[in-house]
């Protein structure tokens, strides 16, 4: 059975269709869950083809990492000139067949792909630079820490998208699987992200507070 993205998209490459099929099986299945022959099958292709092209199932999921992080590269400057996205995955819900790569995402992060640490940078990265952009045209407020705020953003992200399933029991929202989640999600995002949750800075004060204390123990370390 051909996945749909091959049947929708005939003209692909036998490459992109050995790709497109990993993508949706990796996803479905995982990696360990997935074998070269079903690959194949999904891609209409022979398994000789798919081991010319990638070597191996290492190889082919190597293949879908890149393929992840070059579509968010690509759809970034897109995001860019429509404002900085509240959501790192909007540069991925935005794509074309965006389902099946948040799916094969959700699946890589809980397993362990290789490639997700590179990926994760790869939307840290993008995140600083459009949170950047953000405050340089007034979208989003300054912040004493750029850096760890783009990632707490998109740690934030992938931990819902890695754990979808309990998103979706609790709250209804598929978020790897309906293009309409990011409504529902997004209404209390936003209202967190915009409003914030704290009425005072008490919580401010006594994290400031420890991290005094830490510097000050770092310097008795240090003298003694």
């Amino acid at each position: 059975m051909r996945s749909v993205s091959v049947d929708q998209k005939p003209d692909l490459t036998a490459r992109a269709r050995i790709r497109d099929a990993a993508l949706a099986l990796f996803g479905r299945l995982g990696y360990d869950g997935t074998g070269m022959r079903a690959i194949a099958a999904e891609a209409g292709v022979s398994p000789a083809l798919v081991v010319h092209h990638f070597g191996s199932k290492e190889g082919l999921r190597k293949a879908c990492d890149e393929y992840v992080a070059t579509v968010m590269r690509e759809t970034k400057q897109r995001a860019m000139t429509e404002g900085p996205p509240p959501d790192p995955l909007q540069l991925l819900r935005t794509a074309d067949d965006a389902q099946p790569l948040l799916r094969y995402l959700a699946r890589m992060l809980v397993d362990g792909s290789p490639g997700v640490a590179d990926l994760v940078d790869s939307m840290v990265a993008d995140a600083v630079d459009y949170m950047e952009a953000g405050v340089d045209a007034g979208y989003l407020k300054p912040s004493e820490h750029p850096y760890e705020r783009a990632v707490l953003l998109c740690i934030w992200q992938l931990g819902a998208v890695a754990l979808h399933r309990h998103v979706e029991r609790l709250m209804g929202v598929d978020l790897v699987g309906d293009p309409g989640a990011i409504v529902r999600w997004g209404a209390p995002a936003v209202e967190v992200l915009t409003n914030g949750l704290f009425t005072d800075e008490r919580w401010k004060s006594a994290v400031d507070e420890l991290a005094n204390v830490e510097q000050d123990e770092k310097r008795e370390r240090s003298d003694g």
